[in-house]
């Protein structure tokens, strides 16, 4: 049986309150110069899948890859808004991402995936302490998933979800519309953030990254 952690978001807010705290800015709004891309297919520029619109970011979805900031952090809290362009599909918010080469690296992904949001997926190899083999596996899965905790909680196609993630010394902490959905142990403490592309358009707002000593 999987062991329920107590929810850690609010708390941490709490306990870092009295941390020194630096805000950045990941996305200023205007164009993608802080951010780097990974595409599987190289062919494709990434200004055709990756673009600003209206004060917005928008990831068309295909070809599967994803966009991460140039810098890598630690400790931090972030926050961002995401909803679908049409038809809700696939995504996730990838954290300490140790190596931004491939489509899946080696990093954790807080996934949005329809009626999904909230699970984490073990990405390139990434590893928590709260992973558990499947019964009756022989080998470990291609991408291992730890379930979130509660029900979905997403709202209609179209609204804004908000998604609100904590990492702290490895910590991962993840809240859906205001509900904690999971939590997970990585052994990995540093990496850099990133936004996916796969299955569909999706569009991000309101991106604040605070780190905290």
């Amino acid at each position: 049986m999987r062991k329920t952690i107590f929810p850690l978001f609010a708390l941490a807010l709490l306990l870092f309150a009295s941390c020194t705290s630096k805000s950045n800015d990941i996305f200023n709004g205007k164009d993608l110069s802080n951010w780097a891309f990974v595409l599987e297919d190289t062919n494709v520029p990434a200004t055709d899948v990756y673009k600003v619109v209206n004060g917005e970011i928008y990831i068309k979805g295909e070809p599967l890859g994803y966009m991460h900031t140039k810098q890598s952090y630690k400790n931090y809290n972030l926050e961002l808004e995401y909803r679908w362009d049409g038809e809700a599909t696939n995504s996730g918010v990838f954290v300490l991402i140790e190596e931004a080469k491939n489509p899946f690296p080696k990093g954790i992904e807080c996934q949005l995936k329809d009626q999904k949001a909230g699970d984490f997926v073990l990405l390139g190899g990434s590893d928590m302490q709260e992973f558990v083999m499947p019964e009756g596996a022989t080998e470990r899965p291609a991408f291992p998933v730890i379930e979130k905790n509660t029900s979905s909680n997403e709202k209609p196609v179209g609204e804004w979800n908000k998604v609100e993630i904590s990492v702290y010394d490895g910590v991962v902490d993840v809240y859906i519309n205001g509900v904690h959905q999971n939590t997970g142990t990585s052994l990995a403490t540093e990496g850099f953030v990133g936004l996916q592309s796969e299955g569909g358009g999706i569009f991000f707002r309101n991106l604040k990254l605070t780190e905290v000593e």
